[in-house]
């Protein structure tokens, strides 16, 4: 299989059905912004993250490449090998949110983002975790993406968070509280 096919050369891709579309589409910038997301995640597991944060993280991305299949494909074409992402895909992230968050200080100011690189990374992957679920939402004014998916991005952010304060504890490196 070739990695180049020169479809694309003239602006537009294919989604996952046939449909072509310019490659600035709406739909294209968001699984695209999932795609970064993912990479910033393989910096993160590059980076030597706690052994307990490393199995969360490789599930996610997993989770994000099915994630972006799923944004590949409108809802009117119908795969059997595109599995759609449902509201109850949440539940692991939340139940990963509340099993960091109990090993952690309560927090009663904002945070700087940064700390150990692990944590810095993962407060990035946070911010572009946010962006995918800002293009996720324009995307679903104008065009059926299902429940799931911006649910999904919306507590996986919160995790991200979590996993980062997580992160600094483990290297036992101090949060910098915000100064208004």
């Amino acid at each position: 299989m070739k990695i180049y096919t020169k479809t694309g050369d003239g602006g537009d891709t294919s989604l996952f059905g046939g449909q072509r579309v310019p490659k600035d589409a709406v739909r294209i910038e968001a699984y695209g912004t999932v795609d970064e997301l993912n990479s910033v995640l393989g910096m993160v597991l590059a980076d030597g993250p706690d052994g307990e944060i490393r199995p969360v993280l490789v599930q996610i991305q997993h989770k994000l490449f099915g994630l972006g299949a799923d944004l590949a494909t409108p809802r009117s074409v119908t795969r059997k090998n595109v599995r759609r992402i449902e509201p109850r895909d949440s539940l692991a992230l939340e139940r990963a949110i509340d099993t960091f968050d109990t090993l952690l200080k309560p927090l009663h100011s904002f945070i700087l983002p940064g700390g150990s690189h692990v944590a810095a990374r993962l407060h990035f992957a946070r911010t572009v975790c946010r962006r995918a679920e800002r293009v996720v939402v324009r995307l679903s004014r104008n065009e059926d993406i299902g429940e799931g998916i911006t649910m999904y991005l919306n507590r996986l952010s919160d995790l991200l968070f979590v996993l980062a304060r997580y992160a600094n504890q483990c290297a036992e490196i101090s949060e910098i509280r915000w100064k208004s």
